[in-house]
């Protein structure tokens, strides 16, 4: 003899209701394993979509006083990855624009230094920073502080020809190793003495047609971050510039 299991007074009550008054007792008494398993079903969906839409990033570049057409942005982005033949449903660059870094109070762009310079050390800190086209004033800032590699140890190591095409047009900055700032804060009457180096830590682009025909005033350097995982990406950006 077979044994039925009565049904709960719950069920048994939702048998009898039809329309809005079913689905609102539904609502009522599955309220909780509703929102959670939609909880669930977005998660598993939201990760499904960026498993499936990802692209990867094969370089991290940044314009830092420099301001560019829509034109030339273009070329320093998308360009790169057709110069690569490189399929830009699986793959994409970054171009960071819209960062300043200048301690002329007077400079219309003072104000965007701060966000600057955090975005840029927090970029370079997860080493998602490989080039930088910049100007003087931040080619400076960005030598000094050690930021860039020496230009002239890594082309060589990597591409003779490439270097010695390159040789003429490498310019040598100032990287500080240690200084004494942190005392000059505390007693202003002290001298300021700093321990420095100098090597080819930038790239003169005036050369290079792209650059030349945007009609800058100033020259445009170009640098390489000392702690790019993507150097092998980042001399083919160089390559693709000249």
């Amino acid at each position: 003899m077979k044994l039925k299991q009565k049904a709960s007074p719950e069920l048994e009550k939702l048998k009898t209701l039809h329309g809005p008054q079913k689905i609102r007792y539904i609502w009522d008494y599955y309220k909780l394993p509703i929102v959670v398993l939609c909880i669930l079903l977005y998660i598993l969906g939201y990760s499904l979509y960026g498993h499936f839409t990802h692209k990867e990033k094969i370089l991290y570049t940044a314009l830092v006083n420099v301001s560019a057409s829509d034109s030339l942005t273009e070329q320093l982005s998308t360009g790169f990855l057709d110069s690569l033949d490189q399929d830009t449903s699986k793959t994409t660059m970054q171009l960071y624009t819209g960062l300043y870094l200048t301690d002329d109070e007077t400079n219309p762009y003072h104000e965007y230094t701060y966000a600057s310079r955090m975005k840029i050390l927090a970029s370079i800190d997860g080493k998602q920073l490989d080039v930088v086209l910049m100007n003087k004033e931040a080619f400076d800032a960005f030598s000094q502080n050690g930021y860039l590699c020496d230009l002239e140890e890594l082309l060589s190591s990597e591409d003779v020809d490439l270097y010695n095409r390159l040789k003429p047009h490498l310019v040598t900055n100032t990287v500080i190793l240690e200084d004494n700032s942190t005392d000059l804060q505390l007693d202003p009457s002290i001298t300021y003495q700093a321990v420095t180096e100098e090597h080819p830590f930038g790239l003169d682009l005036s050369q290079t047609s792209m650059i030349s025909d945007a009609g800058f005033s100033d020259i445009v350097y170009l640098g390489i971050i000392a702690n790019s995982p993507r150097t092998e990406e980042a001399i083919d950006y160089v390559r693709y510039l000249l």
